[in-house]
C-alpha cells in the first residue's frame, strides 16, 4: 500500500515527512497536482460495475485502489504548470484527480471538503468557542460605525487579514498589526476588517495535532518587548520553542475542534496570557511544523509518517499497517 503526497516540489515540511517514510520503508509517491499532463498522468475506468484508477509520476505507475492513505499538503492548482494552461483546463483536472482519489478507501490528512471548510477564519472562530476554547473578542466587519463601536468597547485591538496570505506569487505573508488609538475606521466600507482584542501575552504557543496525539511548544515573550511587536512570525525573538505541557482541559477541547471540523491534521496558534490561559488565536489545516521540530526535537514528522502508514501517530509496521509494539 503507497502514501501520497500532494504538495509543491519545493516543500521541505513535505521533506521531512518523506524521509520518515522512506526510513520504514513505506511505499510513497509525491507530486505537485500542477504538473498534471506534463509529467502526471492519470487514467479512470468504470466498467461492469467496478472501477479502477491509475497514477503515473514520473514514469511510476501507482494503482489508486493501492494507495493506503492521501496527505494534501500544499498543492498547487491543478494542470498549472501544463503546456496550454486556462481555468477551464484547472478545473477539469481538478475535477478528474480529486474525483478519482475520493472514489478510493484511503485515509485523508486532511480530506479536501473538511480542509475547504476549515480554513475560513469565521468558521474556525466559531469552532473554537463551540468546543470550549477561549477566544478573544473579535469583529469582521464592512460597517464604520460598528468597528468605532467595537473599538470603544475594546480599545487595545489588533486587525489581521481575514483569509490570510495575500495571493501574489509567491504569497506573501500579512502580518497581525496593532490598531492605533486614533483610527478612523472609514476604510473599512472598502473590504472586510477583522478587529480583535489584544492578548497581552506572555507567550506565543504551537499545538500540532496529528491524530489523537497533540504536541505542543512554547516561546516566552521578553519582559520589554515592544507590545505594538504582536505577531510571533515578525517580532524580536526572545528565545527558541520549546517543549510544553498540554493543560488537559485545553486537550479536550482541541480534540472536540478536530473532530467536529473532521480534520486529522492541525497546527494550532495561542496567545498565553499572565493567567497562564491559552487564547486561540486560529488552526491552519495545513500549516508548518519543521521550524518547531527543529527547536524542540519533538517527533511531528515522525508522527505523521505514522498516520499516513497505519492511521495512528504511533508507530506501525510498514509491511501489515499494524501498530509495533512500544520498547
Amino acid at each position: 500500500m503507497t502514501v501520497l503526497i500532494l504538495t509543491t516540489e519545493e516543500d521541505v515540511t513535505a521533506d521531512m515527512v518523506v524521509l520518515r517514510l522512506n526510513e520504514s520503508g513505506v511505499p510513497v509517491v509525491r507530486f505537485d497536482p500542477a504538473d498534471l499532463t506534463r509529467g502526471v498522468a492519470l487514467s479512470g475506468e468504470y466498467v461492469h460495475g467496478g472501477c479502477r484508477g491509475h497514477l503515473s509520476v514520473g514514469g511510476r505507475l501507482v494503482s489508486m485502489n493501492g494507495l493506503r492513505s492521501i496527505w494534501v499538503r500544499r498543492p498547487g492548482a491543478a494542470a498549472a504548470r501544463a503546456a496550454q494552461p486556462s481555468q477551464w483546463l484547472t478545473e477539469e483536472s481538478s475535477q478528474a484527480l480529486y474525483g478519482m482519489l475520493r472514489s478510493t478507501d484511503a485515509r485523508w490528512m486532511n480530506h479536501p471538503d473538511a480542509a475547504r471548510r476549515a480554513r475560513h477564519k469565521p468558521w474556525q472562530l466559531r469552532a473554537a468557542q463551540r468546543s470550549g476554547l477561549a477566544v478573544p473578542a473579535t469583529l469582521i466587519t464592512t460597517f464604520p460605525q460598528a468597528a468605532r463601536e467595537f473599538a470603544e468597547r475594546f480599545p487595545d485591538l489588533v486587525v489581521k487579514p481575514v483569509s490570510g496570505a495575500h495571493p501574489q506569487e509567491p504569497p506573501r505573508a500579512v502580518p497581525t498589526s496593532r490598531v492605533a488609538p486614533d483610527t478612523d475606521f472609514a476604510a473599512v466600507a472598502f473590504g472586510p476588517t477583522l478587529l480583535q482584542r489584544r492578548v497581552a501575552k506572555r507567550a506565543d504557543i504551537r499545538l500540532t495535532a496529528v491524530g489523537e496525539r497533540l504536541l505542543a511548544a512554547r516561546k516566552p515573550v521578553a519582559p520589554d518587548a515592544n507590545p505594538d511587536d504582536v505577531d510571533v512570525r515578525f517580532a524580536p525573538s526572545a528565545g527558541p520553542w520549546a517543549p510544553v505541557d498540554v493543560p488537559p482541559r485545553v486537550a479536550e477541547a482541541v480534540h472536540r475542534y478536530l473532530k467536529d471540523a473532521e480534520l486529522t491534521y492541525g497546527a494550532f496558534d495561542f496567545a498565553e496570557d499572565a493567567d497562564g490561559i491559552w487564547w486561540f488565536l486560529e488552526c491552519n489545516q495545513s500549516g508548518q511544523f519543521g521550524f518547531v521540530e527543529m527547536d524542540t526535537g519533538q517527533p511531528i514528522a515522525r508522527s505523521i509518517a505514522d498516520w499516513l502508514a497505519c492511521g495512528s501517530a504511533e508507530p506501525c509496521s510498514p509491511a501489515n499497517g499494524t501498530k509495533r509494539s512500544a520498547r
